[in-house]
Parts: C-alpha cells; structure tokens; sequence
C-alpha cells in the first residue's frame, strides 16, 4: 500500500511559523490595511481503495487547480474500508474513494458517511448514487468475460450467461480474482438478483470447475493473453489499458453477455465524505470536480470507464451502454458487501 502523497506540507508550515511570528505585534501606528494576509486553501485527505495509477493523475490535477494539499492513502477497497471501520471516529479521512459500491456501504452502515448536498447528487443519474445520498458514483464499469485470442477462443464459443460457465466443459479455462472489489460487487448483485442458494451453487460449480486464481483484474486479463486461461471474469477497462500499451496484437479480447445478468452488471467507482471529516468543503470540491467535465473525460479518455454525467461522450473504443444487456440493479442494493465475504468464505473460496 503506497503511503501519503505529502506536496505541501513545508510551505503551510512556513505560513503558518509567518503568522504567529506576527501575531504580537506593538506598532499601533501600522495600518491594518496595508497587510496582506494569504490564507491557504487548506487541506485533504483521501483514503483511495483505486489505485495510484488509475485515479493519481487526476487527484494531481484537482491539487493543482485548487491549491489544495491534498494527501492520499492507496489501498484495496475492502481492506480500506476495513481500516475506517477500525478508526471509527478517530479516522483523519475526509473522503473514501471506492472501486465499488459494496465498499461504500461497509462505511455508510457504520454510520461513517455523511450525506451529501444535493448540488453534488443531482449531477448523476439516480442509479448512480446511494438511494440515502451517502455517496455518489464518478465512473461506470462494466463487469465482462475476457477471453484469450492467443488459444483461439471466439465470442461464438462463449455461452449467454455467466451462469453456464459451471458446465464441465470449462473446466480448468477459467480465471477469477476473487478478493477483488469489483468481483465480489458482481457476487453481491448475483444475490441480489438470483438469491443466496442459487449464488451458492454457481460459486461450487465454478469451484468445480477448478478456476486459477489470481490478486486482481490485470494479472486475469495478462494471463488470457498468454493463454493461460481461455476466458476470465474481470472488468471491461482493464483490456483497453493493455492494447493501449501493447498494441492491437495483444491477445485477449472482451465479450458482454448478451443475456444479460449478473455478468453484464453496470457498476460505478464512487466516493463519499465522513461524518468526521475536518475538511468537508474541500472534500465537497474534490466531488464537485470529479463531476465535473474535465475529470469525467479523464476518466473515459484515459482509464476507458464510462462518464455518469451528461454531455461527456463515452469513448468511441468502448461498447455503447445502450447497446449493454445490463440488468435493472440499483447501485445502493450491491452495498451489503460483509453478506458477499461470509458466503465466499462458506463456499472456501476466500479464507
């Protein structure tokens, strides 16, 4: 976990040593209106469970353009939201930025999140948002089977549903990362739509079906293209960021279901400010602004997710939301991500 990004901390501090050196003064012939007083923009901090790499260039850029001291701390999602529910009151955050939903509501249950205004709430659609406004989405991901070209897979041989994939035909071709946020999202809304039982038999058969198990998305997208698997459960942005890379020839391709369901699931990173947050409005300023245009085409343009505010086109590279088979699921029902980790751990497959 990368530590706190701390730009700005000595010239607040030389500020700071500037005012008090000042503040006893014994002129009283001085007028007052000959000082000049800069008072700083203040202070931030972002408990971030998206990594530096995604979402750094655009966190840079709201410091910059605000003057902001702006101090993040990266991690996974899960394991982000595990250390606000441990500080509890005490947590020097005023933002959590989650990969996901579920994350957010582990925090908002606690009563860690504070609602937000409505100037922030309206930007974004109302399946994009907490139906209590704890927090709101600032990117849409879709949820994909990657499937490797390098073994010759075709989007012909892929089934309609991710239900199938527990036929026995799979066996040994699949790839998973099942501690993943986004995952464990898709899992939680499985539950959502089917129910416990028929969540649980999907999970034993892909269990049966003896799936390779990798940390994260990236690796499970790298290993299709190696040909290591033949298909794999993972986020659609993850491959455009690796042709960006590599090229046209890197060897793994996505494919939407067409049935929709669980495995088409539209989901959205999302953020929200604690109830305890020392900075709230530059916490407010930090959403404003990644609601804004310029973040919301960093976002399509350069990490490849999909806007959640009108007037920013999608990228031309990735499948139209329209064109999506995506079920009717509301973002806030996705939240009970403590139900998702006990079924995983009763099934074996987490720890």
């Amino acid at each position: 976990m990368n530590g706190f990004i701390a730009k700005g901390f000595g010239a607040l501090a030389i500020g700071m040593m500037f005012l008090l050196g000042c503040g006893d003064s014994s002129n009283d012939s001085e007028d007052p209106a000959s000082t000049v007083t800069e008072v700083s923009p203040g202070n931030l901090v972002i408990y971030s469970g998206r990594s530096e790499k995604l979402v750094g260039p655009i966190v840079n850029q709201f410091q910059e353009a605000t003057g902001i001291n702006v101090s993040v701390k990266y991690g996974k999602t899960g394991a982000i939201a595990a250390t606000l529910l441990e500080e509890g009151t005490s947590s020097p955050a005023d933002v959590f930025f989650a990969q996901d939903p579920g994350g957010l509501g582990a925090v908002a249950n606690n009563g860690q999140l504070s609602p937000l205004s409505s100037t922030i709430l309206d930007k974004v659609p109302a399946w994009a948002k907490s139906d209590k406004g704890l927090w709101v989405g600032l990117s849409g991901r879709a949820r994909v089977v990657v499937y490797s070209t390098q073994n010759g897979v075709s989007p012909s041989d892929l089934p309609t549903s991710i239900l199938d994939f527990t036929d026995p035909k799979w066996n040994g071709r699949i790839g998973w990362p099942p501690t993943n946020g986004s995952f464990q999202a898709m899992v939680t809304a499985m539950r959502v739509e089917l129910g416990e039982a028929k969540t649980k038999e999907w999970l034993e058969g892909i269990q049966a079906n003896n799936p390779k198990v990798y940390p994260k998305n990236t690796p499970t997208v790298a290993a299709a293209a190696a040909g290591e698997i033949d298909v794999g459960f993972v986020n659609h942005y993850y491959l455009h960021r690796f042709i960006a890379e590599e090229g046209e020839g890197f060897a793994a391709r996505n494919h939407h279901l067409t049935s929709g369901g669980p495995g088409s699931l539209m989901m959205v990173a999302g953020a929200g400010i604690l109830s305890t947050a020392k900075n709230k409005s530059n916490a407010e300023k930090f959403l404003n602004f990644m609601l804004s245009t310029v973040a919301q085409q960093y976002f399509t343009g350069s990490t490849y997710e999909y806007p959640v505010i009108e007037g920013v086109k999608a990228n031309p590279l990735l499948t139209p939301i329209v064109d999506i088979n995506k079920p009717k699921i509301d973002m806030a029902s996705l939240e009970d991500l403590a139900g998702t980790q006990n079924l995983l751990r009763d099934v074996g497959i987490l720890e």
